[in-house]
Parts: structure tokens; C-alpha cells; sequence
């Protein structure tokens, strides 16, 4: 599995460099891998009402949904080259546990040493689910 946290990764690291961030200076890039085992790619898009500015994550959530996955999200990449361990947002943890295969999604971030690897229920404990 390692190998593919690194292409994962690799790929948020390549999707960064599309990022259109204009007023943060703060390009995201994220690469998800579905149950499929299909890749999606997003890059941040803002826009200059904040509100409406389109995290990497939820990009490439929308990429899959366009492209006919519904859930099953078994693992994400999250890369920015200003900083370390860029964790999601609230807004994008919600979106992940909407559309994860289970709490044990792996969230996969750049380490001081390496890749850290952390789960959806380590990051994201009590998400809102409607039963």
C-alpha cells in the first residue's frame, strides 16, 4: 500500500502547481483514491468573496462525482509548498466522511520525515451522519 500513498502523493503534489490562489499565495493539491481504484486530482480555485472559494479536496471530490463515483473514497493525499502536513478543512472533513468507504480513510500528508498517515476518525472523530 505504501506505494500508493506515494503516487498519491505525487499527484497532490503535481495538482498544487494548478492551484489558482491569487489572494492567499497558498496553492493546495489533493489526489484521492476510490474503491474503483480510480484517482482524482483538485486544486484549490478561490475566488475574491472568500465564501466561494473551492478547496483542493472537495475539487476533486466533485472530479469523481462528475465522473460516476458516489462513495468509496479509501484514501487522500493532501499537499501544499507552504506548509507541512496541510490538514483539511472543517468543510472538507465532512465532505470526506460523506463520501469515505468507511472511518479508516486514510489522510496522507507531507511529515518532516517521510509521509504521515492518519485516519478519517483520528482527524474527524464525530462527523455528522443522517440515519
Amino acid at each position: 500500500m505504501e506505494n500508493i500513498y506515494e503516487e498519491l502523493f505525487e499527484k497532490a503534489k503535481k495538482a498544487s502547481e494548478n492551484a489558482y490562489c491569487p489572494y492567499s499565495k497558498f496553492p493546495v493539491g489533493a489526489s484521492i483514491l476510490y474503491e474503483s481504484n480510480n484517482i482524482y486530482t483538485g486544486c484549490n480555485v478561490e475566488n475574491v468573496s472568500f465564501g466561494l472559494t473551492l478547496c483542493a479536496e472537495r475539487n476533486a471530490m466533485a472530479a469523481a462525482v462528475s465522473a460516476g463515483e458516489k462513495t468509496g473514497i479509501k484514501a487522500i493525499a493532501i499537499y501544499s509548498p507552504k506548509q507541512k502536513e496541510c490538514m483539511p478543512c472543517g468543510a472538507c472533513r465532512q465532505w470526506l466522511n460523506e463520501f469515505a468507504s468507511n472511518e479508516e480513510l486514510k489522510i496522507i500528508l507531507e511529515g518532516e520525515n517521510g509521509l504521515t498517515i492518519l485516519t478519517l476518525k483520528e482527524i474527524f472523530p464525530h462527523g455528522f451522519k443522517f440515519n
